[in-house]
């Protein structure tokens, strides 16, 4: 059911100024800034060889990440994402190993215009999981 690791995604202030430090040192490619409204957050990419990194500022106040930046001033992890086949079907494998799934239960469309759910951390080892439709 699990496919690869999408992305890792850094909470931070500013996303594009954190993305500027992987192009700079590392060549890396990095996207431009996208801001999600739905998701009350701006995000910008940095691609790598086998994965990507997701940079993710607060967009207004209401902002989850304005919330988790105000744990951790100095920004952080703050989820990982894995590629399913089919969303709908993940999320009831999940659910029935005990798996809670954050929000309405029903898919958003995500950064990358793909259908993405976010499961609660306690229920994986403290990790804030998200899965994307690939």
């Amino acid at each position: 059911m699990i496919g690869r690791l999408n992305h890792v995604a850094i909470a931070v202030r500013d996303a594009a100024a954190a993305a500027r430090i992987y192009s700079g040192a590392f060549g890396a490619e990095v996207s431009g800034a996208l801001p999600l409204p739905e998701h009350g957050v701006t995000t910008v990419f940095v691609t790598l060889p086998n994965t990507k990194i997701e940079f993710i500022e607060p967009l207004g106040e209401a902002s989850p990440i304005a919330r988790f930046l105000e744990r951790n001033a100095d920004g952080g992890i703050h989820h990982v994402c894995y590629e399913v086949d089919d969303i709908i079907a993940a999320r009831e494998t999940l659910k029935a190993a005990g798996a809670r799934v954050i929000g309405s239960g029903e898919p958003r469309i995500g950064a990358h215009g793909k259908p993405v759910l976010f499961f609660h951390p306690k229920d994986f080892s403290g990790a804030l999981v998200e899965i994307e439709q690939v």
